[in-house]
């Protein structure tokens, strides 16, 4: 059952009673009072039930995108590499690198199109359609019609993940949203960690029906996220102004929250001007280039890891069962640190959970970031140099666990220095497209000709964590100059146009 928009009560000259409906900023504040206080226990009621309305239902559909996006490996381990000839030459490369072109030009237009469309209509769209795309690939006769309906998937994909970030964003305050976003991706990564699992229990039907045991991989997980498509049109949640779960006392609340973090609760306008002039802001490009560096690992350790072991001799059944261990046993750290102990050499390791608390509890984003940089670092080293190949794979566990902490990391980072929701839809969007930049290098410098240790591939991984240190010290050093003079006074208008308002560094 949905709630109303906020009323407005007034009287005509007759004193017929009036009510009309608006979402703007202006009403709900009249819910609530201008200089009234916030109740304490209605702030946290309202917060926890928007955390378990919002979080979990995004995090599963994003787990299903991830599933769809990187369970060609899975099937190329399956059979498919195979039957479709793509260990000649450079076939799996192009088939896995070229979804990444759509990917990235598309989701800038998505995000933008976002409020146009409505954010029910859009994203049931994509999914529904991904979905098709997906089931569709299960019968595609040749590795040409594999990597077009991948480019497809790419398209169709292109604006779903900027406009989880960017909607979750929207509902909390800077210093709030990073605990929300590990969260939501830990959530989705530890969903879509038992996807090699699924691939190998589909991968059983093969001959069924006469088709492949890889065939039925696209076509069970397409038809899934087909079937979650069709039913998230009833419960995707809008923008904080324009949601229909909330009452209007708790809607009112929430966008003065925002209004008093940020002021930037009700939207402004989208223009071409606009989105050129938050094009030119050379942080959001030094944002995206951080995610890129953050996604290479996660992309890495999803299309190649298969391709890792089986190098390194394990046979498809337990390449495919020990992929889902290494992203699964990631997780465990993430959630039960104690058991770190029992498995790392590292004394201790922070999680990304504990970052994520500390970061917003400190209100600073960059060292943090940093830290999980070099535990990544220290996994890639390990998978890179040794000759033993537990210890390879045990690496892979320190990769991912430093890696999960990183990315929501770096997009709070970004959402936190960034003020109006026009110029946070080109952020994320921005972001996120350059992330799908290390698909692409990761499609490329995995080459199977450099199994069983993949030497080139790693090195360039590590070097990606070196060069996302080295801008977080660049952005901090910027921003902290910035806040210093604006607090001296010394400029002309306040930072992002919002008075009081200082980066977060």
């Amino acid at each position: 059952m949905t709630n109303s928009q906020p009323e407005i009560v007034s009287y005509s000259d007759s004193g017929t009673k009036e009510v009309s409906k608006t979402s703007s900023a202006e009403s709900v504040k009249l819910e609530m009072g201008e200089n009234a206080e916030i109740d304490a226990s209605l702030e946290r009621r309202t917060m926890r039930f928007i955390d378990w309305r919002i979080l979990p239902l995004l995090a599963l559909l994003y787990s299903f995108a991830l599933i769809d996006r990187v369970n060609l490996g899975a099937a190329y381990t399956a059979g498919m590499g195979a039957d479709l000839g793509l260990a000649k030459g450079a076939r799996y490369s192009i088939a896995t690198c070229l979804y990444f072109v759509p990917y990235i030009l598309l989701q800038l237009p998505g995000n933008l199109v976002l409020r146009k469309f409505g954010v029910r209509n859009w994203l049931t769209f994509s999914i529904v359609a991904w979905g098709v795309v997906q089931l569709a690939m299960g019968f595609v006769p040749t590795w040409g019609y594999l990597t077009a309906a991948r480019i497809l998937l790419g398209a169709l994909e292109a604006s779903f993940f900027p406009a989880m970030v960017f909607i979750i964003s929207t509902w909390y305050k800077r210093h709030e949203v990073q605990k929300r976003l590990a969260i939501f991706y830990l959530i989705s990564i530890t969903m879509s960690g038992i996807s090699p699992i699924l691939a190998y229990i589909f991968s059983l039907l093969d001959g069924k029906r006469n088709i492949r045991g890889w065939a039925w991989i696209f076509i069970i997980e397409g038809t899934i996220t087909l079937f979650l498509g069709v039913l998230s049109w009833f419960f995707i949640p809008n923008f904080p102004d324009k949601n229909t779960f909330l009452t209007p006392e708790q809607t009112a609340l929430v966008l003065r929250r925002i209004d008093e973090d940020r002021g930037d609760s009700i939207p402004d306008k989208i223009t071409r001007s606009k989105v050129l002039k938050h094009l030119r802001d050379w942080t959001l490009w030094s944002y995206g280039v951080m995610f890129l560096c953050s996604t290479m690992p996660a992309y890495a350790q999803a299309y190649f890891m298969t391709l890792i072991l089986r190098g390194l001799g394990w046979s498809k059944t337990a390449s495919l069962l020990l992929v889902s261990a290494s992203a699964l046993r990631a997780q465990l750290y993430v959630y039960l640190p104690v058991l770190l102990a029992n498995y790392l050499i590292v004394p201790q390791i922070a999680t990304s959970m504990f970052f994520s608390w500390l970061s917003d509890k400190t209100k600073h984003r960059g060292g943090f970031i940093v830290i999980q940089a070099l535990i990544c670092i220290v996994g890639l080293c390990l998978t890179a140099f040794s000759h033993n190949g537990y210890v390879r794979y045990f690496g892979v566990f320190l990769l991912n666990a430093g890696n999960s902490g990183t990315i929501p990391g770096i997009l709070a980072y970004a959402s936190n220095n960034v003020v109006s929701q026009s110029k946070k839809s080109v952020q994320s969007a921005l972001t996120v497209s350059m992330g799908g930049l290390g698909g692409i290098v990761a499609s490329t410098v995995y080459r199977a000709e450099d199994a069983p240790r993949y030497l080139p591939g790693l090195g360039v991984t590590m070097g990606t964590q070196g060069l996302l240190i080295l801008l977080v010290g660049i952005t901090h050093i910027h921003f902290r100059h910035l806040n210093r003079i604006s607090r001296e006074g010394r400029l002309k208008e306040p930072l992002e146009g919002q008075p009081g308002f200082f980066y977060t560094l």
